[in-house]
This record gives C-alpha cells, structure tokens and sequence, in this order.
C-alpha cells in the first residue's frame, strides 16, 4: 500500500462517524423516528452521532415545551410496603429500614413549603397499600393540601401527583375527587417477561397496565417509566418500553438507570457497567422526546446517583422535570429504593437551591407557581 493509499485510508476512518452523524441528522429531520432510528439511537456509540441525537432531542424540548422546567416537590410520606419486588429497598421482607408514616401535618406543612417556594406541584410517593386507613389516610391528606396552598399565586392551591400504586378504580376515583390531578404508576419494564423476573408471582403484568388505563378513562394526568440496564434488558426491550410510553398514552415519564440495592435478592445480579447505564438513560430520555416531543420528562435523582451532573445531562438530553426532594430530613433516610441516593442529609432549601443553579448552568430556567402539565394536555 502506498503512502497516499494510507493516508485516504486513515482520512476515510476518521471521518466515517460524520457520515453516520449526517445520516441520523436526515432520518431525524425525515419525521417521528421509526423502530430502526429509535434502536440505533439507543445503540450508536459515535460520539458526534449521539451528540446530534442530544441536540435534536433538546431543539424539540424547546420547540415543544420551551426552556422551563417543571419542579415536583417531592414528599416520601411513608416507606411501609405491601409489596416484595426484587429490586426495591423498601420492599417488606427488608427488616432494615425503620418503617414510618409521616403525620398528617407535617406532610401538609411540607407541601406548604413548596408551594411558597413556586414549585407549583408537589409529589405524595409512599409504598403501596391497599387498606382502608391508608386510602382514607391519602385522601385527607389531599384535601388538606388543597386547603392549606391556595394563594393569590396558585388559585387551586399547589398540584398534586399521587405515586402510590396499583389501587382499586374507586379508590382512584375517591383520589381524583379530593384534588389528586395526576398519578405516577411505573411499569419498571413493558415487558412481560422482565416484569415477570423482577416480581413476585402474585404481581401480575396485566393488573398495572389496567391501573394506567383506569387512570386514564378517570381523567389523570398519567406518568409511567422503565428502568434503563436490567439484568437481561435488551435494546429491543427497551425500544418496546418507547412504543409503550406512546401507545398507553403517558403524559409524563419519569424514568432512569437502574441501580441495584444491597438488601435485595437482585443486587449480586450481573448488570451494565455504571458508563453504560448512565448513557443508555440519556438516550432513553433523547429518544422519548424525539417520539413524544409535548410529554413531560422527568431528569430524576438516580441520574445524579450515577454522575455528579446527572440531572444537568438529562435537561440536556431533552427532560423538562426535576422533583426537589422535600422529604423531611429525620426520616429520609429510611426511604432508600436503591442505594447510593443522592441529597439524603440536604435540607429542603439547600435542595431548593442547588437545584437552580443545576437548572440555570444548562440554560434553562424554573417554572414557578404553576402544575406545569404536559403541553399535549394544556
């Protein structure tokens, strides 16, 4: 081979990842990406194709939903739990962590705080139960945030999304009444067959995929999400996971790497190095925006348990949903789903305002004092 042969040879190489770069670039200007275009946006390791993803990504969160992002204040009211999935901290075979239940005002003070911060919205998350006390329990306390937020600023006080799991569609129902305007219910995966590996037989696929549905028809704003690098997750899996979001008709996904915990039958299981989780769910995010560029994504904590500026990466890669934690400090610790969880001894104003300067190092900048729902549903 001559010198000048090797040369174009080495020059060919050098630039074959721009071609592939220019090639996404026109499929992602062709339209609303396809299965083929969603799979290699999750597969490409180019470094200047994944930034043009990145960028088309963010230029439709901007399009779309502009340059605010939406705060949840996020209030984890009790860590007691029915369930037993494998993969969660709070899990009830967990002997570890002392069990609580925040009394009913200091989960309506809470809420106050953050209304009074501009948040807008807060978030009750809790483990799931199904009794009478506990779902008597959620609505009062609804009702009495409700009461207690309304303002010259948030004429119908602060919004509330519920993350309390599957329940009846009367109870939903009863929730949705006293003031409760949306519902997270995480699928964790869309498919059966995972679903099936992280969950007790008596957990049923079909059952949370009703719960969406019920919530739906009742008039919820609905969020669901995966998490990103199971053990066994293949990129089809996860392409399937997008289609879903699309097809249950989410409003909000709230979504992130998976990340094991150590008092759980799952932590020893083989998984993704942490580079690779980290940037799967950024991808996640680009290529759930790209699909349903008016949806609300959320840039969530577990990013930042990965990376130091793991939420900054998200609003970059296309969320427009941050859920400050508001958790009042003497018990969160106790309500650890994965370990490693950032923020734990950080009092809700130093959360407050680390989370805006996060948000304004990335140029973008808060929505106060509004639900900030998803533009597809404004």
């Amino acid at each position: 081979m001559t010198t000048a042969t090797l040369q174009f040879v080495r020059r060919t190489v050098a630039t074959a990842p721009g071609v592939e770069a220019q090639a996404m670039a026109a499929r992602l200007q062709a339209g609303v990406p396809d299965r083929d275009t969603l799979r290699r946006i999750l597969a490409t390791d180019i470094a200047d194709e994944v930034e043009v993803i990145r960028q088309a990504a963010e230029r439709a969160l901007l399009t779309h939903c502009g340059d605010t992002v939406r705060l949840r204040g996020l209030i984890e009211f009790s860590n007691r739990c029915t369930l037993d999935c494998y993969y969660c901290g709070i899990r009830r075979s967990n002997r570890a962590p002392t069990r609580y239940t925040l009394a009913l005002d200091e989960i309506v003070e809470t809420a106050r705080w953050c209304g009074e911060q501009g948040y807008g919205s807060v978030v009750l998350q809790s483990g799931e139960r199904r009794d009478d006390k506990f779902t008597a329990f959620v609505a009062e306390a609804v009702r009495a945030i409700k009461a207690a937020t309304r303002s010259d600023a948030l004429r119908d006080g602060v919004g509330i999304t519920l993350c309390v799991g599957e329940q009846s569609p009367e109870t939903y129902a009863e929730w949705f009444e006293a003031g409760a305007h949306r519902y997270l219910l995480r699928m964790e995966t869309s498919s059966p067959r995972l679903f099936a590996a992280l969950h007790p037989a008596e957990q049923r696929y079909a059952s949370r995929v009703d719960c969406l549905k019920t919530l739906k028809a009742i008039g919820y704003r609905v969020g669901t999400g995966v998490m990103i690098g199971l053990p066994e997750q293949t990129i089809d899996d996860l392409v399937d996971d997008l289609f879903f979001f699309r097809d249950i008709g989410a409003d909000m996904i709230g979504m992130g790497p998976y990340i094991p915990h150590e008092q759980t039958p799952m932590h020893a299981a083989s998984v993704r190095d942490v580079p690779a989780r980290m940037t799967l769910a950024l991808r996640m995010i680009a290529a759930t925006r790209l699909l349903l560029p008016s949806i609300n994504i959320a840039a969530t904590t577990a990013l930042q348990t990965l990376a130091p500026d793991g939420r900054e990466q998200g609003l970059r890669h296309g969320a427009n949903v941050i859920m400050p934690q508001a958790t009042p400090l003497h018990v969160r610790r106790e309500y650890t789903l994965y370990d490693g969880k950032p923020c734990l001894d950080d009092s809700a104003g130093q959360c407050a305002a680390c989370l805006e300067g996060r948000i304004n190092s990335v140029g973008r900048r808060i929505l106060r004092d509004q639900w900030g729902d998803a533009a597809r549903r404004r």
